[in-house]
């Protein structure tokens, strides 16, 4: 019998983000906001919205994960994710190619320096961390909220892309996918890479919450 070989081809795709708020040179500071797994784009930046019609000076992006599907069974309500555990390597790849492409996008739009802060929510949290670790600028703020950098990550390349970078972990105190020994390990995990996160804890469940979001744009 023959064994099928498995190829990989790159192709051109179309992807999709939403922004609040318009590049210019007002523009005083950029927030790029992953959404997590089974979410859409365009509704996880409506949570941004107070705080970009409070500050005309920011603008936030809301990139949406590559691969869509039917949150229950073959209709109703679709959601999004940066990964499976099929082909993950090479969806890896294809996401943080695509953030690269954005983020350059913008900081061309953007006055030169302008600070980018990015926030990546459950799995985005993961998403934004394996892309920082390629990208070609320098964060001003990393925030994993409901989520975890990932630990799969060489530990030397996770110490050169943390070191001097600001890191807050957010996390509900009624989360039902976290716990409070896992925040720790989390903690423990980042002070081995030489990092002393922030950590905020709000009443609430695996969401987020608008009174967290505006201290951290005032942080």
């Amino acid at each position: 019998m023959l064994t099928a070989h498995e190829h990989h081809l790159p192709v051109t795709r179309t992807a999709r983000y939403y922004q609040l708020g318009e590049l210019s040179g007002q523009t005083r500071q950029v927030w790029v906001v992953c959404h997590g797994y089974g979410q859409l784009a365009a509704y996880f930046i409506r949570h941004f919205a107070h705080l970009a019609a409070a500050d005309p000076g920011l603008v936030v992006v809301a990139p949406e994960g590559l691969s869509r599907f039917y949150l229950q069974g073959t209709g109703g309500r679709v959601g999004a994710t940066w990964m499976t555990r099929e082909d993950r390597l090479t969806e890896i790849n294809d996401y943080v190619a695509y953030l690269n492409q954005l983020t350059a996008a913008l900081r061309a739009q953007a006055p030169v320096g302008t600070p980018i802060t990015a926030l990546g929510f459950s799995q985005g949290a993961a998403t934004i961390s394996r892309w920082l670790a390629q990208a070609d600028f320098r964060l001003a703020h990393l925030i994993l909220w409901a989520g975890a950098f990932p630990p799969d990550m060489e530990l030397p390349v996770a110490a050169q892309l943390l070191r001097g970078l600001p890191v807050t972990l957010v996390c509900g105190t009624q989360d039902e996918f976290i716990k409070n020994e896992d925040l720790e390990k989390q903690r423990d995990f980042l002070r081995q890479l030489g990092v002393e996160p922030v950590i905020i804890r709000f009443d609430g469940k695996h969401t987020l919450d608008a009174g967290v979001l505006s201290s951290l744009l005032h942080a």
